[in-house]
């Protein structure tokens, strides 16, 4: 048991390591006054009406305070004449109206900034994460990511459209609000400070805690998610080993550590409320107390003094909203962190470069690759494309075949070497990769197949679907192209889904396509089908083709065999099945399975 305990410990900080990096909070706010800067103009002018609101709203208690004073002059008259009321009745009215009118505007107006900085923050998100090297991301574990794109862009956005404006508006509430109590006496400023320490001392205590509790509790959610996401994603595997207790304890240990933190947040924010009202308690006593002693002395009206216990009664709710809203922001601003310290992340430079070698239209030279730490699973690949050749890749699993296909598409840069290859030309793309991991993504199958060509006509989706012999299926389907594909809607098989993928690469016309066990899925009875799809999207352009069935090594132009990360044999097809190499082994291996299942 203690050696399990200290293995999942290792474990853990393993992958704290691994974890996407978190931003700093000065980095954090730079990277905010970044996001606001293109709409610099509306910040200002948002701020200009909320301000303009608030003033027009601490009008009311003078107001109120020349009532009390009307009356009791009055009573000290023996009567009160209701004609002496009727002004500032009314004027109390005009203030309401005025204000609730432009506090709508400014609040409108902040959602309206607080939306396009959101919406901005998201693109930079998504096209940073979407340009990230894949074992960056296999290593931190997709339930990061996932609590990143899910959690965090969740709190920021509730923060934008909620705590933003009304943090704005209670800020400005309180600040005016003091400067209004100093207006009517310094003496009921000065009063009103004494709760300043307290409340001071309170937001320090909360902050110092709040930050890094918030920033604890997130990665305890994504490592929650993770383990949620290997559980439920393996779970064949999970009751083929008879591993579901294991599994279960390791979700209910992720779990447990994430609602601890949520109850320790809980607690944390009871004490802040139970400080902060000692500190509200003892700023009402010095105002009463100031007005008090003023009327006694005649330095001040009645009036006056309630206008004064007013402005100070009405702080409570402008103070009790921002210090909520600061709960809110804290935990908001980790998410931000966490959201800026993907977007942060620098650009790999290292990856395929442009330009034409002159003796290939592809050409690789020494090509290492490490994930990680690890051992190299490409040890100094050598690899030349001839413009419109077709290449086959095969070896045993874990020969690095599929490391080297994504290199060369662009999807992962290497450790070490160089891909020199054609640059992206008049719409079309340098390379494009077509792998075995199968996605339909929602909506219409058009729309499905535009992601590749946006632009396109239907006569062009149907040509590519042609292309790929899916036209005839495509066109069955209940409403043919305008069929809803995808989770929830229509469901395409796997060799159909590889279909479809097949066709947006025709659409994409790529100048060098890769293609990575692209019919693996399909199982014996859709491999012929598939396999002469993939040729006909392949018919006149340059391409790797990761080999699942050595059929496919058989038709290409030339077969290059790897073994451990590195280049063992290259050659046509029927020069290697006969010279006797690991090649010929595995030709061998391949044709007595079929003839064993025939």
């Amino acid at each position: 048991m203690q050696q399990t305990e200290a293995t999942d410990e290792t474990t853990e900080r393993s992958s704290a390591a691994d974890l996407l990096p978190v931003a700093t909070g000065r980095r954090t706010r730079a990277a905010a006054l970044e996001l606001l800067r293109p709409d610099r103009g509306l910040a200002i002018r948002s701020a200009l009406v909320l301000v303009a609101a608030t003033a027009v709203g601490l009008l009311m208690q003078p107001l109120l305070g020349r009532i009390v004073d009307l009356v009791a002059d009055g009573t000290r008259g023996g009567t009160v004449s209701t004609g002496v009321l009727t002004l500032p009745v009314v004027l109390l009215v005009v203030v309401a109206l005025v204000q609730g009118a432009s506090t709508a505007l400014g609040l409108g107006m902040v959602a309206r900034l607080g939306e396009s900085v959101l919406a901005r923050l998201r693109e930079r998100f998504v096209e940073r994460a979407l340009a990230l090297p894949a074992d960056r991301i296999e290593r931190a574990g997709s339930g990061d990511l996932t609590a990143r794109v899910t959690g965090d862009v969740s709190r920021v956005s509730e923060a934008v459209r909620s705590a933003l404006p009304e943090l704005a508006r209670a800020t400005l509430t309180i600040v005016l609000t003091l400067i209004a109590l100093a207006v009517l006496d310094w003496r009921f400023l000065v009063a009103a400070l004494l709760a300043v320490p307290v409340q001071a001392w309170t937001a320090r205590w909360y902050v110092g805690k709040a930050v890094p509790l918030y920033a604890k509790q997130r990665i305890a959610t994504g490592a929650q998610q993770q383990q949620l996401l290997e559980t439920i994603g393996g779970a064949d595997t999970v009751r083929g080993h008879l591993l579901e207790d294991d599994h279960t304890q390791r979700v209910e240990k992720r779990s447990r550590a994430a609602v601890e933190l949520s109850k320790r947040g809980v607690r944390l924010v009871l004490g802040f409320y139970g400080r902060l009202h000692i500190g509200e308690y003892i700023g009402l006593v010095g105002v009463l107390l100031a007005g008090l002693i003023l009327v006694r002395e005649d330095a001040v009206s009645i009036g006056t003094a309630t206008a004064a216990a007013l402005y100070f009664h009405n702080l409570f709710g402008p103070i009790n909203a921002a210090l909520v809203l600061l709960d809110d922001a804290q935990s908001a601003t980790a998410g931000l962190a966490r959201l800026v310290g993907v977007t942060d992340l620098p650009v790999e430079t290292d990856g395929p470069a442009t330009g034409r070698s002159a003796d290939a239209f592809v050409h690789v030279r020494g090509i290492t690759h490490s994930y990680g730490d690890g051992s190299p699973v490409l040890h100094d690949v050598d690899l030349d494309l001839h413009e419109g050749e077709h290449v086959a890749l095969v070896g045993t699993s874990g020969a690095g075949k599929s490391t080297l296909a994504r290199i060369l598409a662009g999807v992962q840069p290497p450790t070490g070497g160089e891909v020199t290859m054609p640059a992206a030309a008049n719409g079309r793309p340098g390379a494009v990769l077509v792998s075995q991991e199968l996605h339909v993504f929602a909506g219409t199958l058009a729309e499905d197949l535009r992601l590749a060509k946006p632009d396109a006509s239907e006569a062009q989706l149907r040509a590519a679907l042609a292309t790929v012999d899916a036209l005839t299926w495509a066109e069955a389907l209940p409403d043919g192209l305008d069929t809803v594909v995808g989770e929830g809607a229509h469901s395409l098989d796997a060799a159909k889904a590889q279909q479809l993928a097949l066709a947006r690469l025709v659409l994409a016309d790529p100048l060098i396509a890769v293609l990575d066990e692209a019919t693996a899925e399909a199982g014996s009875a859709g491999a012929r089908l598939l396999e002469q799809s993939a040729r006909a999207a392949l018919d006149g352009r340059t391409a790797l083709i990761v080999a699942h069935r050595l059929t496919q090594a058989a038709t290409a132009d030339r077969v290059v065999v790897l073994e451990h990360g590195r280049v063992v044999e290259s050659g046509p097809h029927e020069g290697l099945k006969d010279a006797g190499g690991p090649y010929a082994t595995l030709w061998a291996a391949w044709s007595g399975t079929r003839e064993s299942a025939s």
